[in-house]
């Protein structure tokens, strides 16, 4: 058995959340700023994380719906996950990014992995005014993506050479240093070098993994 572990914004889906996001209050270019030197590992991932959750304080609940449900995935992508899970193989998605606007974007797809590892945009009040606090909550903001994905690997029984790590950003670095194989899907220059394959579409990544055997040639 296989265990691959998609990163989600810049890899599985072309949207970033928090840039969506931030559309809402007007600090879209702030959150790419920050979410830029994160990304080129100029500033810690959970720092950045902070920051740019700092900035939605105040973002309703109805507008942060709205938001997510602008979250696609990649062209290929939603196929290329159901490939992967008709051939057996158990698939995660391991991301920094927020809960809701993963699900909402399978869910848009109709598609599904066994597993989803991220983080939440918490909210509070009452009724209508219920808005985001700008803080963030989840496994993914101080933990790595690394120890993510080893636990997984070890609740599913698979061992570490059989899994596959595919990321673009410096957060992602961790799971791709310990991964049987690591693709990178047009990572960062600071990336790069660590990656055993590089590929700029889900295309590739489908030939990598037919390469590879993850998936048959049928």
């Amino acid at each position: 058995m296989t265990l691959v572990a998609f990163d989600f914004d810049g890899t599985l889906s072309d949207s970033e959340m928090t840039v969506l996001l931030g559309d809402r209050l007007g600090v879209a270019d702030e959150m790419a700023a920050i979410t830029e030197r994160a990304m080129n590992d100029e500033i810690g991932y959970a720092e950045s994380l902070c920051e740019r959750a700092a900035l939605l304080e105040g973002l309703s609940e109805a507008d942060a719906e709205a938001a997510y449900g602008e979250v696609e995935l990649r062209e290929g992508a939603a196929a290329l996950v159901r490939a992967l899970n008709d051939a057996g193989a158990t698939t995660a998605i391991l991301t920094g990014g927020f809960e809701r606007g993963v699900e909402t974007a399978l869910d848009r797809e109709g598609v599904s992995v066994d597993h989803v590892v991220s983080n939440r945009l918490p909210v509070a009040g009452e009724s209508e005014g219920r808005a985001l606090t700008g803080a963030v909550e989840g496994s993914l903001i101080e933990g790595t993506k690394d120890a993510a994905l080893e636990e997984l690997a070890a609740a599913e029984g698979v061992s570490m050479e059989d899994t596959v790590a595919i990321g673009d950003g410096a957060n992602d670095l961790p799971m791709l240093e310990v991964a049987g194989l690591s693709i990178g899907f047009r990572p960062k220059p600071a990336v790069e070098p660590h990656c055993e394959v590089v590929v700029s579409s889900m295309a590739e990544v489908r030939d990598t993994l037919l390469a590879e055997g993850v998936l048959d040639r049928t």
